[in-house]
């Protein structure tokens, strides 16, 4: 964090960067929730999906999950970094998530290999491997199959994996088409993020204040203007603080309030000029 935020502002992190500590993150109960049946699943194994539009809080929801899991006894947590890969890379990132080497001439060589890596880890400490693949509208289908197949045992009596599959609205719609519907009928656990209430935003907002070490930061009349101006969005929330944030260091301005926020985005609201048109 700019050393000069911390030292105008008493700030302890930036509250309106992605980068905000896992612990101040705020959690509604509905994320909450969707957690602790999660974290209760793992033993079990199975597919669990968060779906929702850009800034209703997938990144966040998916940060919270890791970290629990994590936290968890003899839980081994891989993260896909590259969903869009073909179906050999996606073989490779797999073996090195999960300590496995692969050749990439022998696809039922890693095909056994990562089954067997992932049987061994249960039967020590009965509790499943976790998989998350973030951006998962983006992987192709052959992989989103490769994945079911590799991860059912024993007639699909058995999961050997729990894989959490994160997306935008695209990604229920895919689960809707034929050659993807075996994958989708499968997935036990769904949260499913909508736009956030007046109320939700606010309560975000003087979370994030608060963990950062100051909650006066901002008049209650801005905090309004913020939540109302945000639509719903978490990110469109989080970008319009960070702008005001910086406007007010850039003037070395102690409390920010509404004359700030009709200030930094009053160009925002005039309506650009219509060109005349030249006379013939």
């Amino acid at each position: 964090m700019n050393p000069r935020l911390q030292a105008q502002y008493g700030l302890k992190f930036h509250p309106f960067r992605p980068d905000v500590p896992i612990e101040a993150l705020h959690v509604t109960p509905v994320v909450d929730s969707f957690l602790r049946r999660v974290e209760l699943g793992v033993a079990d194994g199975g597919f669990v999906a968060i779906t929702g539009d850009p800034g209703t809080g997938k990144s966040v929801a998916l940060r919270l999950l890791a970290h629990r899991l994590r936290r968890l006894p003899n839980v081994n947590v891989g993260v896909v970094e590259h969903p869009q890969s073909r179906t050999s890379d996606f073989y490779r990132e797999l073996g090195d998530l999960f300590g496995v080497s692969l050749q990439a001439h022998n696809r039922w060589g890693g095909f056994k290999a990562l089954r067997h890596r992932w049987s061994e880890h249960i039967a020590q400490t009965l509790m499943r491997p976790v998989l998350i693949i973030d951006e998962a509208q983006e992987a192709q289908a052959t992989v989103f199959n490769e994945i079911r197949v590799l991860a059912s045992k024993e007639l699909d009596s058995r999961q050997l994996l729990c894989v959490v599959l994160a997306g935008d609205a695209r990604l229920p719609e895919r689960f809707r088409a034929p050659e993807l519907m075996p994958l989708g009928s499968r997935i036990r656990r769904r949260l499913v993020l909508e736009y956030a209430s007046r109320d939700e935003l606010a309560a975000c907002l003087d979370h994030l204040l608060e963990s950062a070490g100051n909650s006066a930061l901002m008049t209650q009349g801005l905090k309004d203007t913020l939540v109302d101006h945000a639509a719903g969005n978490y990110r469109v929330l989080m970008n319009l603080g960070d702008e005001l944030l910086a406007v007010a260091l850039d003037r070395e301005i102690a409390l920010l309030d509404e004359k700030l926020y009709f200030e930094a985005f009053a160009h925002a609201a005039k309506p650009k000029p219509v060109p005349k048109k030249r006379l013939a």
